[in-house]
């Protein structure tokens, strides 16, 4: 049997045995415009000159289209954005009428005329989905801290109109297009901020008991799935890596976020010495596969000790604040 290979929607090269071809052609992965190749040929050849009768066949005998594959990622609302700021960023989401973006309860700066907005619980990307489905979805939003309700805007009016969303301590916020991520990606429990709607937000558990007790980023964290543009955020300044076999070993509480290609897990930080005198504490986590790595260089747990280490007011060590009084002018002026 002759084998056929072709260019599917993703641009990528397949291969098929000549029999699948028409279910293939029923599910949309070759259409008259694909390219395809098989022996015989000279060179790639557009489907519907190649194989057309294939084309003419299926018309005939196909009266619905083909069942969406399980677990497929619903379509996504294609929005526009812009990111303004340096360490308080917003980022600003463009819709045109009928398109919604979701969003973390309280994450909304401002808004323009014609959008409408409601809380509802989920991010509404099954929207076929019933009662006891509602409440599960509600129930891993609680295990990961957030509100159990999220935000949809959604531009009601005419012509183009602007959401804004604000990040909630200083950092960066990331725009990732999911359709470029495989379609997922792994976060820390507080990384999302907002996203095109019809992504799917929920929870993904760490099974491995060293990661979730040492990793820093506990047991659950949240998986966006999706073919829409989707916004993270953390804190510091947010660099991105691409692995490619490697491993790479990070300050435990620094990662934000990483595609499904990537194995996350924790090692001892070195021998005793190290471990217990080196500063970088005990452990470190180690990603290694073939994907996409975000990592933040100051963890809002991070930078929240240190404030607290040096608020006069919380028992913590004064600094003086560059004044010779020291507390006594904090006590004339009545800062105590």
């Amino acid at each position: 049997m002759k084998t056929w290979h072709y260019v599917d929607p993703q641009n990528q090269k397949q291969q098929a045995p000549e029999s699948e071809l028409p279910s293939l052609i029923a599910e949309d992965q070759i259409t008259p415009n694909s390219l395809v190749w098989a022996e015989g040929l000279t060179q790639w050849t557009p489907a519907g000159q190649a194989i057309g009768q294939l084309f003419n066949a299926n018309a005939v005998t196909v009266g619905a289209p083909p069942p969406i594959p399980h677990g497929s990622p619903k379509k996504c609302h294609e929005v526009d954005y812009e990111i303004f700021g340096d360490d308080m960023q917003i980022v600003e989401v463009e819709l045109d009428p009928g398109e919604s973006v979701v969003a973390e309860a309280g994450a909304m700066n401002y808004i323009e005329e014609g959008i409408m907005f409601e809380s509802k619980m989920g991010d509404g990307s099954k929207p076929d989905e019933g009662l006891m489905g509602k409440l599960l979805s509600v129930g891993k939003r609680a295990l990961t801290g957030e509100s159990i309700f999220m935000t949809h805007f959604t531009h009601r009016g005419s012509g183009k109109k602007r959401v804004a969303f604000a990040a909630p301590f200083p950092g960066k916020i990331v725009a990732v297009n999911m359709a470029e991520s495989s379609g997922e990606l792994i976060c820390q429990k507080d990384a999302f901020l907002c996203a095109a709607f019809g992504t799917e937000v929920s929870i993904a558990f760490n099974k491995k008991l060293g990661a979730g007790f040492f990793g820093g980023e506990g047991f659950i964290l949240q998986r966006l799935r999706g073919d829409g543009m989707a916004f993270i955020h953390a804190g510091g300044t947010i660099t991105k890596k691409e692995l490619k076999g490697e491993t790479l070993r990070v300050d435990t509480g620094c990662i934000v976020a990483f595609s499904p290609g990537i194995d996350y897990d924790i090692q001892r930080a070195g021998n005793l010495k190290s471990m217990f005198f080196g500063g970088e504490g005990m452990f470190l986590a180690t990603l290694s596969g073939h994907g996409t790595v975000y990592l933040q260089s100051l963890p809002f747990s991070r930078m929240a000790d240190r404030i607290l280490a040096h608020a006069p007011s919380a028992g913590g060590r004064s600094q003086g604040e560059g004044s010779v009084l020291g507390g006594l002018g904090r006590l004339l002026d009545g800062d105590n």
